[in-house]
């Protein structure tokens, strides 16, 4: 089953695995939402993201990375 938007939990643990050393408080969110689209799992429509979902993504990495 691909990742959705709405997937914030599972694309973040993607994005820690894919990215284990960078903070995601500092991903600007036009690099977030390329990281995320190129995401072998994903298969939602680029354009149906917007500041608040990008946003979510962004606090479930930080949290992953916190907490590694």
């Amino acid at each position: 089953m691909k990742l959705t938007w709405q997937d914030s939990e599972e694309i973040a643990l993607a994005l820690l695995a894919a990215h284990p050393k960078v903070d995601p408080l500092t991903v600007r969110f036009i690099d977030l939402h390329r990281w995320v689209t190129g995401l072998a799992d994903f298969g939602d429509d680029p354009k149906q993201s917007n500041e608040g979902i990008l946003e979510a993504i962004q606090m479930a990495w930080y949290e992953e990375f916190r907490d590694q």
